[in-house]
């Protein structure tokens, strides 16, 4: 997992993971290939992939069907206490 995303609300805090960066490699494009094929900047392709960025649940969606895999395959949430 590359792309790895820290979020806190009081006592709770989660981790998100994604895959987005190995996916895109697999299939052999480049950022600004999957950027134009789920309509979005390339700069949002690189923000997710360094995990600054959470997308919002249509770009994770059009990312899980883009790649034909489940949405918590690409994004791995965490709960920690």
């Amino acid at each position: 997992m590359y792309g790895v995303l820290y979020i806190s609300s009081g006592d709770d805090a989660l981790k998100i993971q994604n895959s987005v960066r190995e996916l895109r490699t697999h299939a052999g494009l480049t950022q600004e290939d999957l950027a134009e094929k789920v309509g979005v900047t390339r700069v949002t392709i690189n923000c997710l992939e360094r995990g600054v960025y959470l997308p919002s649940l249509a770009l994770a969606i059009k990312l899980a069907r883009f790649f034909r895999r489940p949405v918590e395959e690409i994004f791995i949430m965490e709960e920690h206490r």
